[in-house]
């Protein structure tokens, strides 16, 4: 019998403003507690400075916000690049988590070669995946890889394999749910729920059509967003679920949303957290 299931609502503050305090201020009004990092200040996370940091760190406590999870860009180039590279900036990043205080960090799987299919190296990402998980666990972190189109990690079954291949603690799942349909995945929860959940250790929130590629709020597209929360709520599952619309803007660097687009998703996957019969654990605001 499942004892504790709970949705805790954390967002990517850069879909708001580029500014931290506009950002926060939406945040608060929404009653959301919890930030994605993966820019502020209009710069990425890999490329702040040890100054930046520990400002970001006093905007939080003014606005008691926490970190949930370093959106990093680690893993979003060719597999085929040098690695020691990707691992410089990896260090830089588990760094800068543990200087915010929060155990997550947002990982990808590598794009192959231009023209190259993902098939042929799924064992050169399950070797980089596993090098960075060993690293992670001397700083006390979990990486969550992300499914995204274009990625090794684009199907349910090549995240699968990717997971099952590195088989370690310290790398986790973080489910897109508009990312699978934007792959062209249809159904993704019937066929990917099977072989994922045992790594599902966090859920970011976007939706997106099949038909055209759309990106829409929770509900609208073809994510099957409101069967993964049934799925999650049935399992136990007592975790984060991360705002990112994508409304305004989509690319792989990032997307925006602006005030208005977060309020419109924050308030799309409320309605399905309700109808889903399942709670949302707020955070408390006193100090």
């Amino acid at each position: 019998m499942v004892e504790k299931t709970g949705f805790i609502l954390s967002a990517f503050g850069d879909e708001i403003d580029d500014d931290v305090d506009k950002q926060f201020q939406v945040l608060n009004s929404l009653d959301i507690g919890y930030l994605d990092l993966r820019k502020a200040w209009g710069i990425n996370v890999a490329d702040l400075s040890d100054i930046q940091v520990n400002n970001l760190k006093l905007a939080c406590e003014r606005y008691l916000i926490k970190v949930s999870c370093i959106g990093s860009p680690v893993g979003k180039s060719l597999i085929t690049d040098d690695f020691k590279s990707t691992i410089d900036i990896f260090e830089r990043i588990l760094s800068i988590a543990c200087s915010l205080e929060t155990d997550k960090v947002r990982i990808f799987s590598f794009y192959p070669p231009k023209y190259e299919h993902q098939e042929a190296y799924i064992e050169e990402s399950v070797t980089r995946l596993k090098s960075m998980s060993e690293i992670a666990h001397n700083y006390g972190i979990t990486l969550l890889m992300e499914n995204e189109k274009g990625l090794m990690g684009d199907t349910p079954e090549r995240c699968s394999a990717i997971l099952n291949g590195v088989d370690s603690e310290n790398l986790k799942f973080v489910w897109d749910t508009g990312n699978f349909p934007h792959s062209g995945v249809g159904n993704s929860v019937d066929r990917g729920w099977p072989i994922l959940s045992e790594y599902v250790s966090c859920v970011q929130v976007k939706d997106a059509r099949l038909s055209d590629r759309k990106i829409t709020v929770a509900g609208d597209g073809d994510g099957q967003v409101f069967e993964l929360l049934e799925c999650l709520r049935d399992s136990g599952y007592y975790g984060f679920l991360s705002l990112e619309p994508h409304l305004k803007l989509a690319g792989n660097k990032g997307g925006f949303s602006g005030p208005n687009g977060m309020s419109e998703a924050a308030i799309a996957l409320r309605q399905l957290i309700d109808k889903s019969g399942c709670d949302e654990i707020k955070t408390s605001r006193e100090r």
